[in-house]
């Protein structure tokens, strides 16, 4: 479904949608066709602190951080519903907004409203009070864990998956009771505004989420200086994660960051090829290769090299470059001019630096607009290289020769990222050890890119601090308090506090 008049959009602050003060604007350009298809209202600074304000007294003074957990776990439902009711429509909305082809978004929509029910689920079985055990010396005594909201979570996300991105934020902080406010990337803000609509249908109490769609240097850095913030979490490339720690330090703030990668592929001899090869062309070109954890660099054995390449460039040459509307599309635009522009810059350098491009590498001739770039492989690539070394975000795999298996794993190793990675062997044992002596959050054998909502992702080194996803991933959208319970009744049995009175 093409939507064919200019939409409009609205911040929503305060449980109320609202035009941005002195009624400032912005277009959404759709990347296929370099043409304005939506006008969204654009937030100033002064937009995101009535927007924190209204999180901040729902917090403190509205019924949702006490209301009780099964409540909490009927309204989660209730949005996951209503994703699931108007999936098809917000699917064309993000595929016009980002780009992403249809047969992707229709997917992360179904993926979104699916994750959030698993949020729903989770609401109830966090455990907000429990028992631990501690040595009984000096003292005699019972002892808690009491896990609470932390309050305010200014919550930043990225241009890439932007409705899954608004579901992996908002999910775990309202399940455990916290307020947001969200500010989703400004090249494509529409599917979170969607979502705020579903949202807003909702029993949630006004005030718990709020959407700002604005720039970085004021929305962004509103939420990450504001002392009525109480937690940040971005997902973001790692210069920007490097820029909100900094900001955030200002006032303390508990910070969760999931950042760049430049993951690795490696291709073991005893290899399924036919799987290896799809799923190593899966794990870098899926939605053009602009996904952090994205296997951007494939390293194969110099006996299996040649035979790889040929493959990879065979079955490259099939994919179906052209309109993300069109459920026959395989690849769609990337995100902007600017984002084009970038990936091309990358090319050159790895043309200059010495590696070949085996295929692709160019603007495809038969689409005369939008912001395509063909799926390009590099061989002949040095892990030294630029291409190599820093994240690309685009449909670019550099395939890296390794001698041994020693050889491809200290070259894995070899980057300042660790967010992802994938083993391909039929000895399962094997690419298990390979996986434990692999430096990143997580690792796939014969698979790539299927994230568990129930299992925590996030970074090693430059790619992260904290964890999405899983308990862990909830827990980091709570403070731990530990009550101590004396079971000593009488004062002269508390001998240590002689070391203030004296025997």
């Amino acid at each position: 479904m093409r939507r064919s008049a200019m939409q409009e959009y609205q911040l929503y602050i305060d449980g109320a949608f609202s035009d941005a003060e002195g009624g400032k604007t912005a277009d959404s350009i759709n990347p296929a066709t370099e043409e304005p298809w939506a006008r969204i209202a654009r937030a100033g600074r002064r937009d995101t602190q009535r927007a924190i304000a209204a999180a901040r007294r729902a917090f403190d003074e509205g019924p949702w951080p006490r209301m009780s957990q099964a409540d909490r776990k009927k309204i989660l439902n209730q949005i996951a519903d209503g994703l699931e009711a108007r999936s098809q429509e917000i699917a064309a909305v993000e595929t016009q907004d980002s780009g992403g082809t249809i047969r992707k978004t229709s997917g992360d929509m179904m993926l979104g409203a699916n994750q959030l029910k698993y949020f729903a689920e989770m609401a109830e079985k966090v455990p907000l009070l429990e028992e631990i055990q501690v040595p009984q010396f000096p003292a005699q005594s019972k002892n808690y864990l009491q896990h609470e909201p932390i309050g305010v979570c200014g919550q930043i996300i990225p241009w890439n998956f932007p409705l899954m991105m608004a579901v992996w934020k908002i999910g775990p902080a309202l399940c455990t009771g916290n307020t947001l406010v969200l500010k989703p990337a400004s090249d494509t803000p529409c599917s979170a505004l969607e979502l705020a609509k579903i949202i807003d249908q909702t029993d949630l109490p006004k005030g718990v989420v709020n959407v700002v769609h604005g720039s970085g240097a004021e929305c962004g850095e509103e939420l990450c200086t504001s002392p009525l913030v109480d937690k940040v979490a971005l997902t973001g490339s790692t210069e920007v994660g490097r820029r909100v720690q900094q900001l955030a330090s200002g006032t303390i703030k508990k910070v969760t960051l999931e950042l760049g990668g430049k993951s690795a592929n490696i291709i073991l001899d005893d290899a399924d090829l036919e799987m290896a090869i799809d799923g190593s062309l899966f794990g870098c070109f899926f939605h053009q290769g602009q996904a952090c954890e994205s296997g951007t660099r494939l390293f194969v054995s110099e006996k299996l090299h040649d035979e790889v390449v040929s493959r990879l460039v065979e079955r490259t040459r099939q994919l179906t470059i052209g309109d993300p509307m069109d459920f026959g599309t395989a690849q769609g635009p990337l995100i902007s001019a600017r984002q084009r522009e970038t990936v091309l810059g990358y090319i050159k350098a790895g043309v200059d630096e010495g590696a070949k491009v085996a295929v692709g590498g160019k603007r495809p001739e038969h689409l005369a607009k939008g912001y395509y770039v063909e799926p390009t492989i590099f061989v002949d690539v040095k892990n030294s290289m630029k291409i190599a070394q820093e994240e690309i975000f685009g449909p670019v795999l550099c395939v890296i020769r390794y001698k041994n298996i020693d050889d491809a794993i200290r070259m894995a190793n070899d980057s300042i990222y660790g967010l992802g990675g994938a083993v391909w062997s039929h000895d399962k044992a094997k690419a298990l050890e390979v996986a434990k002596q692999m430096r990143t959050g997580t690792v796939w054998i014969n698979d790539y890119h299927l994230l568990s909502v129930a299992a925590p992702f996030g970074g090693y080194k430059q790619s992260g601090i904290g964890r999405e996803f899983g308990l862990e991933g909830i827990l980091e959208y709570t403070e731990v308090k530990h009550v101590h319970v004396d079971q000593v009744d009488n004062r002269p049995a508390k001998f240590w506090y002689g070391a203030l009175f004296g025997a």
